[in-house]
């Protein structure tokens, strides 16, 4: 793909001589939805980790736009463009949404001005908060402490907190686990209206339902291999990818 945003090219990473991921290799097109699925174990939050530095990768390259980052700590990856969100939510303490969406952004202000109350941040970055918060609608919420709130929205707030950061690539690890229908189509248009944006979206998802009406192309893992790639509709009737899922005599 010439217009591809993320490049992993022969990316492997073993663990104590288990390989998590054997010679992965896969394109994220700007400006689309591609979707990562496979079983239990297929090694979909690894190729997470190794993306975003958490891991580094034994071997094969990982490109952002054409640069090396394969190498590159967390920090510096999330600086060039990458955000993420994880399995398990992760949100701060007793920090309200508003204070959820301010701390994410890039600071480029004085080393002393960042040790100041977070109701200390600049204006560009207040105004983008509210932005943000008005997308997805979390302004009636501004001001209470993100983990009092119901799991959907908690969801949602962990989502926005990314988005905040005005990435170029998106990571979502299982955005609807453990939702309801209704608050997975909420989630599900929220990410449509993302993508409408401009922003590009690589998630990790069980629900296959909503994988397939939702991705642009999808990737296939299964103990570590890529064993199928393609558009849903391709994907869906692959027998090695049914094979994967239900197993042969099934």
């Amino acid at each position: 793909m010439s217009n591809a945003l993320l490049q992993l090219t022969g990316v492997t990473k073993t663990f104590g001589g288990i390989h998590a991921l054997s010679g992965m290799v896969c394109e994220v097109p700007e400006g689309k939805i591609v979707g990562v699925i496979g079983p239990n174990g297929a090694g979909k939050t690894t190729l997470f980790n190794t993306i975003t530095g958490a891991y580094r990768a034994d071997a094969g390259e990982v490109k952002l736009k054409g640069v090396d980052v394969t190498q590159w700590p967390s920090y510096r990856i999330v600086r060039e463009g990458i955000a993420r969100t994880f399995q398990n939510i992760r949100l701060f303490g007793s920090m309200t949404v508003w204070e959820h969406l301010l701390v994410a952004q890039p600071h480029s202000e004085s080393a002393w001005r960042r040790l100041l109350p977070i109701s200390w941040a600049n204006p560009a970055a207040q105004a983008r908060a509210e932005e943000v918060m008005a997308f997805f609608g979390l302004t009636e919420l501004r001001d209470r402490p993100a983990k009092s709130l119901p799991y959907g929205i908690q969801r949602k707030v962990e989502m926005a907190r990314a988005v905040t950061a005005k990435p170029k690539l998106l990571l979502l690890d299982e955005p609807v686990a453990g939702m309801n229908h209704d608050e997975a189509e909420e989630i599900r248009a929220l990410m449509i209206r993302l993508r409408d944006t401009g922003l590009t979206i690589l998630l990790i998802e069980h629900d296959m339902n909503f994988v397939m009406r939702l991705c642009d192309y999808l990737y296939v893992l299964d103990f570590g291999v890529l064993i199928a790639e393609g558009k849903p509709e391709e994907v869906r009737a692959n027998p090695v990818v049914l094979d994967a899922y239900l197993g042969k005599d099934n």
